[in-house]
């Protein structure tokens, strides 16, 4: 992943100090802890608190499944070589009904694991988005059948989402809040 490249185990933008938290960064922090992606992009207030609306809504209040989303976002942040996104989510995944054995194919080509149609369905989605920037028509036909309208505008919103989180979280060499002293994974 992005940690194995020579010399980017140090932040290029670092977390702001609690100190320096506005009341934006304290809610979201409140709510699911001090994670460096929040205290990171939390440098740019104005962005921050546009991005945390977003952010929330389609991981906290969307409509898809816990676990079609897992997927999306951890197919998502290993295409686009995302450690921090993968490690985070790895649990969220788990805690959505992934099995380790699951996780781990994630990683592989699709028709090497034994996937169920409809989890194929949302990988095949991301997969096609990050390699063609939109969906084909027979993939598109797919969902369609097991998704409504807007379950389908939140797939695509979602991938897009992650996709963008995960070029700053690359960019930006955001650490693990586990990283100590530019240790990486």
């Amino acid at each position: 992943m992005c940690a194995d490249i020579p010399g980017n185990r140090v932040p290029r933008v670092a977390p702001l100090p609690e100190a320096e938290w506005d009341d934006t960064l304290r809610a979201a922090t409140a709510s699911i802890g001090p994670l460096n992606v929040l205290t990171t992009l939390g440098r740019h207030p104005k962005l921050f608190r546009s991005w945390i609306g977003l952010g929330t809504a389609l991981l906290m209040k969307g409509l898809l499944s816990d676990r079609d989303r897992e997927l999306a976002i951890m197919r998502t942040a290993y295409l686009r070589d995302c450690a921090y996104e993968w490690g985070h989510h790895r649990r969220l995944a788990l805690a959505a009904g992934l099995t380790e054995t699951e996780v781990a194919a994630l990683r592989l080509p699709l028709d090497d694991h034994g996937w169920a149609d409809d989890d194929l369905m949302v990988l095949t989605a991301a997969d096609e988005l990050n390699e063609r920037s939109t969906l084909t028509d027979a993939t598109w036909t797919a969902l369609s059948a097991r998704f409504d309208e807007r379950e389908l505008i939140e797939l695509v919103m979602l991938v897009g989402h992650y996709h963008m989180v995960a070029f700053a979280l690359n960019a930006l060499r955001v650490q693990d809040e586990d990283v100590q002293d530019g240790e990486g994974h």
